[in-house]
């Protein structure tokens, strides 16, 4: 049989597989030197948090990346890691884990298939043209396969495409809806013409929120590839840590990560910065897709009114536009970004769970919250900002 003819391996660190081998799984579309559809499993980003120290010892993200091979060729891959905890993957399971626990089950360590600390939909089960149906089918099989025999208590696949959510299902695996909030590039030619998609009244808002921003005193610009400089990050490195301490606790990202993302991604970073008198005072750093804008990381040293949304949400609907682009993804929850014309989409995972009686009062649960998110897009749709024809005509 073809299956048999398929070899699984964990590797503990990225470095044992070359950039052009892991890139041809993972980013193929590349290969003529455009950008990457997701540049969150690429070598160079995954390559950067191992680095860093950003996972690995002592984070809690131990690297165990999953390979698939026919007749020596690796056909297949896919970002996998041990997790001692559940921090930094914004698909939540922290009441599942609880839960468990409490019932004298064991929750930790778990195997978390993801693009650590980013919350953007992404291929998760990377597979080389040609190859699709038996490297997926190799890389499922392989992962459950590894946390039974390991006996951890749950295998997770956060932030997959709804093609994987569907493929994975079929398989046997139990499939999550969650949602986030995108804006979408109907064309638009200009922020205006995107405005003019709008309600009179949110554009007002958006308009006068626009204003205030840009009355901070000083002025907002976009740098890219060569026009990063090293002085950046250390602004943005306060920025972070300012923001990371008030999220999380603690940032999940290492000073380094940024300098070996200077040298390795400049390409694939657009960082917006306020300044004053040449000094930031506030950032927002973005990464580029081949067809999405994807908002990451925000900070400030002031505050200022407005200047949050303006810098994450407008100007990243100006540089997509700029760029000509289909999407924004702007990161996880956050319902005020509705107003601010990102509507509300779903999002995918899949999760096999060892113990049956755990993995049944799961099923229910996926199913109940189905339902309750389905219904909560329907209607935060319905209330959102962009104008509805019968009700212009009537003004």
């Amino acid at each position: 049989m073809e299956q048999a003819q398929i070899e699984i391996e964990v590797l503990g660190a990225l470095s044992q597989l070359s950039a052009e081998e892991w890139d041809a799984c993972a980013c193929p579309e590349a290969a003529d030197g455009g950008a990457p559809r997701d540049p969150f499993t690429t070598h160079r980003f995954l390559s950067a948090l191992e680095d860093s120290g950003s996972v690995g010892r002592g984070t809690g993200w131990q690297p165990q990346y999953l390979t698939a091979r026919r007749d020596g060729e690796l056909i297949a891959c896919a970002p996998m890691y041990a997790k001692s905890h559940s921090q930094g993957e914004y698909i939540f399971d922290h009441n599942w884990a609880h839960a468990y626990e409490q019932a004298g089950g064991r929750y930790y360590p778990k195997l978390q298939i993801a693009a650590p600390f980013t919350p953007a939909t992404g291929r998760r089960f990377l597979v080389k043209p040609e190859f699709e149906g038996l490297g997926q089918s190799a890389l499922v099989q392989g992962a459950v396969q590894l946390a039974a025999d390991n006996r951890v208590s749950s295998l997770h696949v956060t932030f997959c495409t709804e093609d994987e959510a569907q493929m994975g299902a079929e398989m046997g695996l139990m499939a999550r809806v969650t949602q986030q909030f995108h804006w979408l590039n109907d064309g638009y030619r200009s922020f205006d013409d995107f405005l003019g998609a709008l309600s009179s009244r949110k554009r007002k808002t958006i308009r006068k929120e626009r204003a205030q921003a840009q009355g901070f005193g000083g002025e907002i610009r976009a740098y890219h590839g060569s026009d990063l400089r090293p002085e950046h990050w250390d602004a943005f490195w306060t920025f972070y840590q300012d923001t990371g301490a008030r999220k999380w606790g603690s940032p999940y990202l290492s000073r380094a990560f940024f300098d070996i993302a200077h040298d390795t991604m400049a390409d694939d970073m657009v960082l917006i910065l306020a300044e004053r008198g040449g000094m930031p005072v506030a950032g927002a750093l973005n990464f580029l897709g081949r067809d999405t804008l994807y908002g990451r990381y925000w900070g400030c040293q002031e505050h200022h009114p407005c200047l949050h949304f303006e810098l994450c949400y407008y100007q990243a609907i100006d540089q997509a536009i700029a760029r000509g682009l289909d999407r924004v993804e702007a990161g996880a929850q956050g319902e005020h970004k509705l107003a601010r014309g990102y509507l509300p989409t779903q999002t995918h995972s899949l999760h096999w769970v060892g113990d049956p009686g755990f993995a049944d009062a799961i099923a229910r649960y996926l199913e109940a919250e189905r339902g309750a998110i389905e219904e909560e897009i329907e209607i935060l749709t319905d209330y959102g900002p962009f104008r509805k024809p019968h009700v212009e005509e009537q003004q």
